[in-house]
Parts: C-alpha cells; sequence; structure tokens
C-alpha cells in the first residue's frame, strides 16, 4: 500500500470507527467461563523498574512459574538470567523494545529485537515512535513495526505493540491501532506506565472495536487489583501487564469457583 493510500485509508477507517460504523464481532471470554488458571494464563508478571535487583527477578520468574502466568515482562538486560530460570516453566520470557520512548532508530529496534531473541525472548513488547504517529506519518510508524513483526516472527516471537494512549487523541489511538494491525503485530498494547496514565475501560474496549476478534489486545499500566484486571478482560483485554499478578489471581481465586483454582505448591520449581 503507497504511503498516500494507507494515509487515506487510516483515516477514513478512524472517521468510521469513532461515527459509531462498527463492525459485529464474536463475543470475548467473560469472566464467568474463565477459570483461574485461565486468568493467571493472561497475566504478564512485569518488572521494568530500572532499580530492579538479579533477586527481585528471581522471585519474579518463581512466581510465574509458581502462579502459571504468561510470561515475565522485563527490561533486556534480564532476558538471559529469565531464560536460565525458566527453562522447566510455561512461563514465557518477554521483553521491551524501544522502551519507554519508542522514539529510537528503527535499525535499533531491530538490532535489539534479534539480540533480545539470541538471548531467549519468546515474546517482545516494542514502544511506537509516538511523534511520527502525531504527524500522521502513518508509513513510517508501519514501517517501524514492520521491522520488528519480521525480525520477531522469523523466529517465531510475537510482537506487541505500545500505542502510549496516555499521549494520543481519540483519532490517534485508533490510527495507532490500525496500523499495528496493518504491520502484521500480534497485540496491541495500552501504555509503558513511564509516561504517564496507564490502561483504561474506555481506551482497551475502543481497541478491541478497531482490531476485531482476531488480535490481541494487551491493557497495562496501573492494574493493582481483582477488580482493575475484571473491568479490562470484559472491556476486551486478552492480556494484561501488571506488577501485581501475585495479588490479581488470588483475588480471582477468591471469587471464582474453588475446582478451578491450580494448586501453586504442586507447580513449585526447584531452580530459582
Amino acid at each position: 500500500m503507497a504511503h498516500q493510500e494507507l494515509t487515506e485509508f487510516i483515516r477514513e477507517r478512524t472517521q468510521q470507527l469513532l461515527a459509531g460504523q462498527k463492525k459485529s464481532h464474536s463475543p470475548l471470554p467473560t469472566l464467568s467461563t474463565l477459570t483461574v488458571p485461565q486468568v493467571a494464563a493472561m497475566i504478564d508478571h512485569t518488572l521494568l523498574k530500572p532499580d530492579a535487583t538479579s533477586m527481585q527477578i528471581r522471585q519474579l520468574c518463581q512466581e510465574a512459574h509458581t502462579f502459571g502466568f504468561a510470561s515475565v515482562c522485563v527490561n533486556p538486560t534480564w532476558v538471559e538470567l529469565c531464560t536460565e530460570l525458566l527453562a522447566t516453566s510455561t512461563a514465557k520470557r518477554c521483553t521491551v523494545i524501544g522502551f519507554p520512548l519508542g522514539a529510537t532508530l528503527t535499525s535499533t529496534k531491530m538490532k535489539e529485537t534479534e539480540e533480545v531473541i539470541r538471548l531467549g525472548a519468546q515474546e517482545v513488547d516494542m514502544v511506537i515512535n509516538v511523534g511520527r504517529l502525531k504527524d500522521q506519518n502513518y508509513q513510517a510508524v508501519l514501517d517501524d513495526i514492520s521491522a520488528v513483526v519480521h525480525a520477531a516472527h522469523a523466529h517465531h516471537v510475537l510482537v506487541k505493540v505500545i500505542i502510549e494512549t496516555f499521549l494520543l487523541t481519540e483519532a490517534e489511538k485508533v490510527a495507532a491501532s490500525l496500523v499495528t494491525q496493518a504491520a502484521g503485530a500480534d497485540f496491541v498494547k495500552t501504555a509503558t506506565g513511564f509516561n504517564g496514565g496507564g490502561a483504561t475501560v474506555a481506551d482497551v474496549r475502543l481497541m478491541r472495536q478497531v482490531v476485531g476478534p482476531s488480535m490481541g489486545v494487551k491493557a497495562s499500566g496501573g492494574i493493582r487489583t481483582g477488580d482493575d484486571a475484571s473491568q479490562m478482560i470484559a472491556a476486551g483485554a486478552t492480556r494484561l501487564g501488571a506488577s501485581a499478578g501475585v495479588t490479581i489471581v488470588q483475588s480471582f481465586s477468591n471469587a471464582l469457583a474453588p475446582d478451578s483454582v491450580d494448586t501453586a505448591a504442586t507447580r513449585q520449581g526447584e531452580n530459582y
């Protein structure tokens, strides 16, 4: 698709979506149909603080294995350690690319993606170039995302694209989601949590409306309780980024059927 054609498509589709011209989509899972292990498997157990230590990373990995989280999400410097610690776990190793600003060169994002995959990353969460998006330079944003998608998918690694909803207008959120989908990414994600704001029900619902049922939506930023998680799932999130994963799962364990609870003690690893 040529640059001008892409721009026109994004503008037209954005206007349609904001005007309420919705497609009819298949229903997403509801809370009543989810078990505690299924909720846990939607959580990226996250520690992205710049002062995180190896001891904290070890605890993060232990909790991810014990509770059956989808992944641990860490800074690139910790990928190799997480690969070692989670070698026998179902929890995947997720890391961040171009984080937290997204304003690095596309070639740098590509190289970073290739390097973390070499170290064992199985999922990457990249940050879009927000300034280019605001310039409505959709081709530059598409090329940036596509480069990371190509590098990751060559190794069967999932790509989640952080659009930084707090910094965007409603029209820009729609445009960012459309470009992310056009680039072939696996998920569109709300926020880094480092540039103000976080996930909101309205944003998750809008993103789900834009991308439909076949693409993942990750809610991230400020999800600290079971109630927060419930609202995001109900709005259409299929993955949750949170540092409070243990609290969230324990909350669901109390709310959902007892026979749906996975016995954590039987899953405890010995390599932490």
